[in-house]
């Protein structure tokens, strides 16, 4: 056995340790690690409370009494791989609570006990003891149950102050000068369940030690070579036949075995005719070739046979010879793993193969071809092999009527769309197709009643409609591939655990949790999710189930689309229902567009902002063309600015309103009243004095248009001035008229008021200002004196 394995449980102890410096554990324990510190001795600064030490691979090379006295409630203290030499167990005397040492590969040499000492595990393993370091005192330690002890001589008397005590295990290490002094009987009166003896490496195996201990239930031995016998690695296979005697042995393992192909086979023979049932070997090297032999498989009690990692230094013999024998064993379990073997042969007759593990080998899809006799075979696996047609694979199980359980995971498998084969054996249950080339036609051909599927890291993009139909399957892991969504539980009803997460489901469907109603188990994480609406409801649905049902939830999911999101949880994101909705975003906006339009509207009547902006409209062009009008045609003949008309009704608002406020800024105006020349007719005065004035303006009211002198001044405004293009004229709407109050003979003036813009007097007293300044720049014009 390698040093690894031989200090495991050392491993197991610490493997949680080495990762932090001081860790709490409980509320009982405190945990301080200090290996590979570079410490020359035990620190002096550890914590009072601490009941586990580790100073595992420093440089210390002694330890003292001062150096734990403080601590009386160390349980477990761990001092492997230093320097130490010399070991008096009394420093121990007042840590009454110590019950694990590891003083494992070190330098000891010597020990001295103590009486007051009661460990539970103590191991001195791999040191350089001569002797067994075992003392009376040992004898009293009745709740030992590992002794780890290391020597290079073995004597029965040294064993006798613990033959009484019930160990579960002790390991044995023999140094590298063992076996010049040897008392074979020496482990006889050992009491022990678990026995490791661990021989000197790379040392001819010529021991006559008798390992076969009656009370042993498991035993392994490490480092046998043998390789130069010419009869066939003799003292071993004594060594091995002497265990026929223990009938409690069950359990036998080889560690780091080197010999030759007839030795193999030999040993395999003679383990077949011990009590042994269950037998691994590991770590093997062969040499030599395998001469042609029968293999006797009668009377034997071995169920399972393990065969690790087998290297070879020639391969000239034919193999079948191997496979022969390999194929036919009486035994039920058998595995073969890392032997780069490129072939099995199908057993000769019905074989009692329950469980066979090929992993890791070299096999192709020519294996166990038209095979009828594996009808009782329920695992097998072929991991790690050279296996690519899938149909190949598809018929080697057909044969095999009673398969439950298939690995062919880690291979190069492919299964075309033109496949026709699909007779997978019926019984099939769990099926491992892990790390291939298989696409989504997979899916068309798979075992009717398979209750667990593992497709992951493979290369499926999709899952076809017409699918197998697989009511039993329980189990889909299809991580690692490109799948674009969820697949629904149509042809999976029975479905509880998906598997799904590093694929490319960036919008999984929200009807997924509907359809697979049966789902307790689903790991969707570490997709590339678009945090868009199409995510909304999946993130809905998700918070809406038990997080138990949601593997990885919250951490795995989070958003990859847009940047602006990209890292964020999945449980962070929101969008309103207001953008994710079409219907409800237009009715939405239509409905605030009518409400801003409305209150404007409303707005603009409530101020009256219309009469505003056409007041400011007429001002405005009102000035344009008083500047595009030449200034010595205004003034020629000019001696009025205005000529006003109105009816005599009215005379009160043109005296009060409209003189005082325009000629106060010098604007001449023209009334009949006091501009008329006496003695001329009313008619002639009209004309007259309008062809004097630079506009006429007219105040239209009800009371206008029942005037008669006021229609003798439109009649000749409607034969001189009421021309298209004038701009003479200037209409001021003192009160509404009623267009059917107008008579016919002013049909001018109708279509005027409706072609042409008027003043309209307003009522608000707030808006006189604006309309009078309108009414100013119309007639502004300088006249001459």
């Amino acid at each position: 056995m390698t040093k690894t394995n031989s200090i495991i449980f050392y491993f197991i102890v610490v493997f949680m340790l080495i990762l932090l410096n001081f860790q709490v554990s409980d509320e009982s324990e405190f945990i301080v690690v200090r290996s590979k510190a570079g410490l020359t001795c035990v620190p002096k600064d550890l914590p009072l409370e601490t009941t586990t030490l580790d100073v595992s691979q420093n440089y210390i090379s002694e330890l003292q009494t001062s150096d734990i006295v403080s601590l009386s409630k160390l349980r477990i203290l761990i001092m492997s791989y230093n320097r130490i030499q010399y070991l008096d167990i009394s420093v121990f005397k007042f840590s009454t609570e110590l019950e694990y040492l590891d003083l494992s590969h070190n330098k000891l040499e010597v020990i001295s006990c103590h009486p007051t000492v009661n460990f539970k595990h103590l191991d001195l393993s791999f040191n350089a003891f001569d002797a067994l370091p075992i003392c009376k005192e040992f004898g009293n330690m009745p709740q030992l149950k590992f002794l780890g002890l290391s020597a290079i001589q073995l004597q029965k008397s040294s064993m006798q102050p613990i033959a009484h005590l019930n160990i579960s295990k002790v390991l044995l290490v023999l140094g590298d000068n063992y076996g010049e002094k040897e008392d074979p009987e020496s482990l006889q009166d050992f009491s022990i369940e678990n026995l490791h003896i661990v021989f000197p490496m790379k040392k001819e195996f010529r021991f006559m030690l008798d390992v076969s201990v009656s009370t042993a239930v498991s035993l392994e031995l490490s480092n046998i070579k043998c390789v130069v016998d010419d009869i066939e690695c003799f003292y071993f296979l004594s060594a091995l036949a002497k265990l026929r005697k223990n009938r409690r042995l069950s359990n036998l393992t080889l560690n780091n075995v080197e010999t030759t192909w007839n030795s193999f086979i030999a040993i395999l023979q003679l383990i077949w005719y011990t009590p042994v049932e269950y037998f691994s070997v590991s770590n093997v090297k062969l040499q030599g070739q395998l001469a042609f032999r029968n293999f006797d498989y009668s009377d034997t009690s071995l169920k399972a046979l393990s065969i690790y990692q087998v290297v070879t230094d020639v391969f000239s013999f034919p193999q079948s010879n191997i496979y022969r024998i390999f194929s036919n064993m009486n035994i039920q379990n058998f595995t073969v793993s890392g032997t780069r073997m490129i072939h099995m042969l199908c057993p000769s007759q019905v074989s009692p193969f329950l469980y066979l593990d090929f992993s890791n080998n070299l096999l192709t899809d020519m294996v166990f071809t038209s095979c009828g006799s594996l009808t009782k075979l329920k695992t097998l696996s072929l991991q790690m092999n050279q296996l690519k047609e899938l149909a190949k694979i598809i018929l080697m199980t057909k044969e095999m009527t009673s398969l439950q359980k298939l690995d062919i995971s880690q291979n190069s498998l492919r299964y075309g769309d033109d496949e026709n084969s699909c007779s997978w054996a019926k019984s099939l249950l769990i099926l491992n197709m892990s790390s291939n080339t298989l696409t989504g036609s997979v899916f068309r051909c798979l075992p009717p009643r398979v209750k667990v599927l593992d497709l992951h890291n493979n290369k499926i993009t999709n899952i076809p409609k017409d699918i197998t139909h697989l009511q039993a399957l329980q189990e889909l892991n299809v991580a690692s591939n490109s799948l674009t969504d969820l697949p629904g539980c149509g042809a999976f009803s029975s479905l509880s655990v998906l598997v799904i997460d590093h694929n490319s489901v960036s919008h999984p469907s929200a009807d997924f949790f509907q359809t697979c109603q049966k789902i307790s188990s689903i790991a969707a994480g570490n997709n590339p999710f678009r945090c868009t609406c199409e995510l909304r409801e999946f993130v809905k649905k998700i918070g809406q189930v038990s997080r138990e049902v949601v593997e990885g939830w919250p951490d795995s999911y989070k958003c990859d689309y847009p940047d602006s999101s990209k890292g964020t949880p999945l449980q962070d994101f929101h969008m309103s229902p207001l953008s994710c909705n079409t219907v409800l975003l237009t009715v939405t906006i239509g409905v605030t567009m009518l409400v801003l339009a409305a209150t404007v509207a409303f707005l603009c009547l409530y101020f009256d902002l219309p009469w505003y902006l056409r007041m400011l409209c007429q001002w405005t062009q009102t000035r344009r063309r008083a500047r595009n009008i030449p200034l010595e045609e205004l003034q020629r003949n000019l001696q009025f600015h205005a000529f006003i008309s109105y009816s005599s009704h009215d005379s009160a608002w043109v005296k009060s309103e409209l003189l005082p406020n325009l000629e106060k800024d010098d604007i001449r105006i023209c009334l009949h009243e006091r501009n008329f020349v006496p003695g001329k007719s009313i008619v002639e005065n009209i004309i007259n004095f309008i062809e004097k004035s630079h506009k006429s303006i007219f105040v239209l009211s009800p009371h206008f248009v029942q005037s008669e002198w006021c229609h003798y001044e439109l009649y000749f405004a409607h034969h001189n001035l009421f021309h298209e293009g004038s701009d003479n004229l200037i209409l001021i709407l003192l009160e509404p008229i009623p267009q059917y109050s107008i008579p016919s003979s002013y049909h001018k003036l109708k279509t005027l008021m409706a072609r042409r813009t008027y003043l309209e007097w307003p009522m608000e007293k707030s808006k006189h200002g604006l309309f009078w300044a309108n009414l100013r720049a119309s007639i502004n014009v300088r006249l001459i004196d």
